[in-house]
């Protein structure tokens, strides 16, 4: 692989199981073993301050802008990608052709184990996704989101979004 278009926060650990491309990575980040993570020349990946990334997750932002905010926990084994479909083959693109799109997730969202965010979804500040969802649409801040596909359990009260953007 050739390594290109990286540039690194302070205090940031990536094990060196892991990979990077194509990438901009705040202060403070921790990357776990043995994840992917790239952008592309056009399209530079962003993981804001503070932020964790769990074992076994892959994040593709090669086709579209993926960026994911300031304070974000990604469990292990998730998967969020800026392109899906059967890219090694042109026949069954005919009747199911690649999805492309930008990938948004806000400030302090917690991603669930195993969760798969597909292209073209925005998730607001303050998100949490279920373990092992399938998240294809995007979702508003303080929801609390889960399935396959995903959909709103519920979103934070009032007193708890209170709570949560105090400044304690």
């Amino acid at each position: 692989m050739k390594y290109a278009n990286i540039s690194l926060g302070d205090d940031v650990e990536i094990d060196p199981s892991s990979s990077i491309n194509n990438v901009t990575i705040g202060n403070h980040v921790k990357i776990a073993k043995r994840c992917s993570i790239y952008g592309s020349p056009v399209n530079t990946l962003e993981i804001g301050n503070d932020s964790y990334v769990g074992m076994n997750s892959i994040i593709n932002g090669f086709a579209a802008k993926v960026k994911i905010g300031a304070n974000v926990s990604i469990a292990q084994n998730v998967n969020i990608m800026a392109d899906s479909g059967p890219n090694a083959s042109k026949a069954l693109q005919k009747y199911f052709p690649i999805i492309t799109g930008e990938v948004h997730i806000g400030d302090n969202c917690w991603i669930g184990a195993g969760a798969i965010i597909m292209p073209n979804v925005t998730l607001g500040e303050f998100c949490i996704v279920a373990a092992h969802s399938y998240v294809n649409k995007t979702f508003p801040a303080f929801s609390i989101i889960g399935g396959n596909p995903a959909r709103v359990m519920r979103a934070f009260s009032e007193d708890e979004r209170n709570k949560l953007l105090a400044n304690d």
